[in-house]
């Protein structure tokens, strides 16, 4: 099954997360994760047609806490550098 969805994009600087899970404590235990790592979660929960959990969050990405500001800061490329050759 495709899902799609008509929204609007988040305002620059957030990301919208969709999360899907068996069962709800599993929901709640990734959207711990990432409100640990990033300010801002807006948080909504809705049943899913087969019984699973839909959780979807609103996260700031321009403001990185903790663990995601420290791998952020070192995921990013080193400015004046490209694609690796097997990557383009």
């Amino acid at each position: 099954m495709k899902y799609t969805e008509t929204r609007t994009p988040p305002s620059p600087g957030h990301a919208e997360v969709r999360i899907i899970a068996h069962t709800p404590e599993a929901a709640r235990a990734v959207a711990q994760v990432l409100r640990h790592c990033f300010a801002g979660a807006e948080q909504r929960s809705y049943p899913g047609p087969d019984g699973d959990t839909r959780l979807h969050l609103t996260v700031d990405t321009a403001t990185p806490a903790g663990p995601a500001r420290s791998w952020l800061a070192a995921s990013r490329s080193p400015v004046g550098t490209g694609a690796h050759p097997d990557e383009t």
